[in-house]
């Protein structure tokens, strides 16, 4: 809960900032009558509405569970980034269309040096705020926070790419390259919100996380305990801050209840050390069956039937199989 409150609280000052540096870029576009301003200014107001979203997603992803919502509201994180990833797609192609429009009626440039100073102070802004949120938002397993910092770092890049433009027009007089340049910032622009909503789509499809599986995959192999005799049907879920893990741990028959326990939660312990508190492990424990011998590291087992021959090494693959490892267990 602690980690969904500076979710919020970093959303709201994000907001804050956004609106006023929009403020600053529209001014620049009404003084220089820029196409590339009027293109940065553009995501800019998207960076607004996209952090409102965001702080309403926030405020619902930090309620917590009640009987409708058994696994919280964390889902709201990924409504709310696939939001902002279609207002920057619409964004994009709303500056391909003015593009067009200023061929035709050739707006003239004025007042380029007070642009470039308004413009270049957003964009110091925005790359400060953005890295500031993208490691919050990895800290705390935030989606929302994630995706608003990377529209501040993509805001930046293209207000270089903007002051860059109106460096050259400044000193060349070569006006057509602002038309140029708002056309190629709006194709990125429009890239960039594909894959916002791409990934917040792929959040509400549950759809696997393979980056974080295999992570979660290493930690597991270098800290692995004797009495881990084989970890399968490995699930991750993110809901907003929220990782929901579920998985089967087999382990020596002959443990009781409260040793199998244990073990279960010296798994917690050693996942929660790398990934945080926001964690809610879901772990069935299984006994260990005679073809379970050949890969059972454990060495003082008075119960072993065969001989050990190999261990295997958990990977992405083998791990999130619905089925127990043995002798045939193929490393990938």
């Amino acid at each position: 809960m602690q980690k969904a409150q500076q979710n919020f609280r970093l959303q709201a000052w994000i907001t804050a900032l956004s609106v006023v540096l929009f403020i600053a870029k529209i001014i620049a576009f009404y003084l220089t009558h820029s196409l590339s301003i009027l293109t940065d200014a553009l995501e800019s107001i998207v960076n607004v509405l996209a952090g409102f979203i965001g702080l309403f997603s926030l405020f619902i992803a930090a309620k917590p569970r009640d009987t409708d919502h058994p696994y919280g509201h964390g889902k709201a994180e990924f409504v709310s980034a696939a939001a902002e990833g279609a207002l920057i797609v619409a964004a994009g192609f709303f500056v391909i269309y003015e593009t067009v429009q200023n061929i035709i009626t050739k707006s003239p440039l004025e007042q380029i040096d007070t642009g470039l100073i308004l413009v270049a102070t957003t964009g110091a802004l925005n790359y400060i705020a953005g890295s500031f949120c993208i490691n919050m938002g990895k800290k705390n397993n935030s989606l929302a926070l994630q995706a608003s910092g990377k529209h501040l770092h993509i805001d930046t890049y293209s207000t270089v790419g903007v002051i860059t433009g109106l460096l050259i027009i400044y000193f060349t007089h070569l006006y057509w390259l602002d038309k140029l340049i708002a056309g190629l910032l709006s194709i990125i622009i429009i890239y960039n919100g594909y894959k916002i909503l791409r990934s917040s789509l792929a959040g509400i499809m549950d759809e696997a996380d393979m980056d974080l599986i295999k992570q979660f995959v290493e930690v597991l192999n270098r800290n692995r305990r004797e009495n881990w005799i084989d970890i399968h049907n490995l699930r991750v879920i993110k809901y907003g801050s929220t990782l929901h893990i579920d998985c089967h741990l087999t382990v020596p028959w002959y443990m009781n209840i409260h040793e199998a326990h244990e073990e279960v939660e010296a798994l917690g312990k050693i996942i929660s050390k790398t990934f945080g508190d926001a964690i809610e492990f879901f772990v069935h424990t299984d006994g260990c069956l005679p073809f379970s011998c050949s890969i059972c590291t454990k060495t003082d087992c008075e119960k072993r039937q065969h001989p050990f021959t190999h261990r295997v090494d958990w990977s992405y693959k083998n791990i999130i199989t619905n089925k127990k490892h043995n002798s045939e267990t193929v490393n990938n």
